[in-house]
């Protein structure tokens, strides 16, 4: 038969050992296997210990339980500071208030420059059109001279043109440059859309920058005349703008197009000024030097050419009046676009 004195040592030695289990806990998953071992309701070694209660004389057991009650709340005491201590370690520093509202996710959205020129291009495509591309840093000669240029044409200064190294090369003020590379590789008939950014000298204002989107178009085939530019282009401007919206061409000039025109659109602004004309693009018949300039018969084939700014397309659209806007990375302006 179990005795008492046995009971009270064997009592005695498992707070002894709770205490160092207890210490060397360091984690919460620690702290609860210490806590498993010791008082755990299946196998913990207190409630082996209890369970040998009925071994000893009856005249013992009342001070045995509450022998074994004292070593069960030193244990659990224990237990308890050793979790605080632990929790209060891995929370120091800055405290999570899970009750704050959440920051805001920013969802940006395409440029609405770079969605006007896919739509452009889609539109381009439904009529055959390929799209052509050319590089940034041009040659002279491709961005002028082959694009019948005069020599002194003022266009080819320097307070116009950005130069590039010892002047060899400019930084293209168009990408008209894709029409002559286009001719020179690939013979008629041609019909390209050449989106791409173009760089000039200009002021940085509401309405100007140096640095912006362009988009030209070519056709070059046996038998086209300005008739078919203004099909093709009024097609276009009524995709973009509507059905019912009217149009119209009117005398222009460009020294790679002849006869050269501008295009008109009626539109609202959103400025308050209601409903007037509103110039797109401009648009003409290829210049036959410019065509000879590519080594394509003048004689034989005819085509016209048009170049337009996206994104003066994109504000009128939008009710946008300060093209500074485009160009400012601000999340917040482009989140308007998402869909």
């Amino acid at each position: 038969m179990l005795s008492l004195n046995d009971f009270l040592a064997a009592t005695e030695s498992l707070v002894a050992d709770a205490h160092v289990a207890v210490a060397a806990a360091d984690s919460a998953d620690a702290l609860t296997a210490a806590r498993n071992s010791l008082v755990g309701r299946n196998s913990g070694r207190l409630t082996a210990l209890m369970k040998q209660l009925g071994q000893l004389r009856p005249d013992d057991r009342r001070a045995a339980g509450a022998a074994a009650n004292q070593a069960k709340e030193a244990i659990e005491a224990a237990l308890d500071a050793r979790t605080a201590a632990v929790h209060a370690a891995a929370h120091d520093g800055p405290v999570v208030d899970l009750s704050m509202p959440a920051r805001h996710a920013w969802r940006g959205s395409r440029h609405p420059v770079t969605a006007i020129i896919d739509e452009i291009s889609e539109i381009f495509r439904e009529l055959g059109f390929t799209i052509a591309l050319g590089p940034e840093v041009e040659l002279e000669h491709y961005n002028f001279g082959a694009l019948n240029f005069p020599p002194d044409h003022p266009a080819m200064d320097m307070h116009d043109t950005l130069y590039v190294g010892n002047g060899a090369g400019v930084l293209r003020t168009h990408t008209s440059p894709v029409q002559i590379r286009t001719l020179q590789q690939y013979p008629p008939p041609i019909r390209i859309l050449a989106p791409g950014p173009v760089y000039r000298r200009d002021f940085f204002d509401a309405t100007h920058a140096p640095m912006f989107a362009q988009i030209e178009g070519l056709a070059v085939d046996e038998g086209i005349s300005f008739v078919d530019l203004k099909a093709t282009l009024t097609h276009f401007a009524r995709r973009i703008y509507g059905t019912t919206r009217r149009t119209r061409f009117g005398p222009s000039y460009f020294p790679f197009t002849e006869p050269s025109a501008q295009m008109d659109v009626e539109m609202d602004l959103g400025d308050g000024k209601g409903m007037r004309w509103v110039e797109i693009l401009g648009c003409g018949m290829v210049h036959p030097n410019v065509l000879d300039a590519a080594g394509v018969d003048s004689e034989k084939y005819t085509g016209w050419a048009f170049g337009m700014g996206p994104a003066r397309i994109a504000m009128s659209r939008h009710g946008i009046t300060d093209i500074r806007v485009l160009y400012d990375s601000d999340v917040r302006f482009l989140e308007q676009f998402g869909s």
